[in-house]
């Protein structure tokens, strides 16, 4: 009993009540009609989409910066070198890569500014944070209008300019990693091999990062930023390269969200990402403080988990489409869990 309540403790009953209830939606979704397999699938592939978005809360927690709600500075980044891909014609992997690439010197200079403007702010980082969030999206709405791009692909037909708010990649760079080794075992199951490897390779290169004498020192920052500075390391320069490093991960995983996903979504559409990233992150340990590598893994498949499973046992056992309604019940109270209970711990 004594074991068993370690256990708990350590591993934080919450994530413990959420794996069993994914368990048992597994189990009854047989019952319902639900084919397991193609849910594996599914939660494996959502997994990989949302993975890096994840990641890319690490490197600010762990200076001190907080819960990135400013992470759509980053999606904007990442959106932006996907379409300059689109609109250069770059194909398959060059094109993947290459709106990796393009997207890498925008996060890098909004990751400065927006670093720059929390060194201002200490102490009200996630505050200030939601409202660049926020603006940063709103002000793109009007730059995709304004922009001047010329790729058909892309702008809208009966006006000749302005960006359309959902840009297909099915012939540039559609599933270039999810169909790189892919695992089929039937018609309904596949394992994106590729996908999920470059999660991991991107949390490896996270984890010898946080080891390496930058790291360290950002680690340094946030756990005590009195005593670094005492030490000579310079805080605001550590807490600038924590936001730059997210930013360039939010970059990034926009990109792997699109390939995976089939399509490039503008305007609106990075508004809810930062929340559903910080839930999970949340919920798969981290605090606004601390934050490992088994937080962003666990977190990140149980949140995409069940916001995969809840809609598809409760539509096939009701008879009808609920699946908006129940995502979006699902993922707001998932979110107000996590922050709500972050909260009260913080204080």
């Amino acid at each position: 009993m004594r074991s068993l309540k370690q256990f708990g403790a350590d591993f934080g009953w919450p994530r413990i009540i959420i794996f069993f209830f994914l368990v048992a939606l597994f189990f009854a979704a047989p019952a319902v009609g639900v084919r397991v397999d193609a849910s594996l699938s599914d939660v494996f592939n959502r997994f990989g989409q949302n993975a890096f978005f994840v990641l890319a809360l690490v490197p600010m927690i762990q200076s001190g910066c907080g819960l990135n709600f400013g992470l759509s500075l980053g999606i904007i980044a990442g959106l932006l070198g996907a379409t300059l891909s689109v609109q250069c014609g770059l194909h398959g992997a060059v094109g993947f890569f290459g709106a990796l690439v393009l997207s890498s010197p925008f996060a890098i200079v909004f990751g400065w500014l927006y670093g720059k403007l929390l060194n201002k702010v200490k102490g009200e980082e996630m505050t200030i944070a939601m409202y660049v969030g926020f603006a940063s999206v709103m002000f793109m709405c009007i730059m995709w209008l304004l922009l001047p791009y010329t790729a058909p692909d892309m702008i809208w037909g009966y006006a000749g300019k302005g960006l359309r708010t959902t840009i297909s990649v099915e012939n540039y760079w559609f599933h270039i990693l999810n169909r790189f080794g892919a695992i089929r075992i039937g018609p309904f199951f596949s394992f994106p091999t590729g996908e999920i490897l470059f999660v991991i390779f991107g949390a490896f290169l996270m984890w010898l990062f946080l080891r390496t004498k930058t790291g360290t020192a950002m680690t340094a920052v946030g756990s005590n930023p009195d005593y670094a500075r005492a030490s000579g390391i310079s805080v605001d320069k550590m807490r600038i390269i924590s936001v730059i490093i997210s930013t360039m991960l939010g970059a990034a995983g926009i990109i792997v969200y699109e390939q995976s996903f089939g399509f490039i979504q503008l305007y609106g559409a990075p508004l809810a990402m930062p929340f559903t990233a910080i839930a999970a992150i949340l919920i798969g340990g981290a605090s606004v403080k601390k934050a490992s590598m088994l937080n962003v893994v666990v977190g990140a498949f149980l949140f995409q988990g069940l916001l995969t499973m809840t809609p598809s046992v409760i539509n096939s056992w009701l008879q009808t489409d609920m699946s908006e309604v129940v995502r979006i019940v699902v993922s707001n109270g998932i979110i107000i869990y996590a922050l709500t209970r972050k909260t009260k711990v913080s204080k």
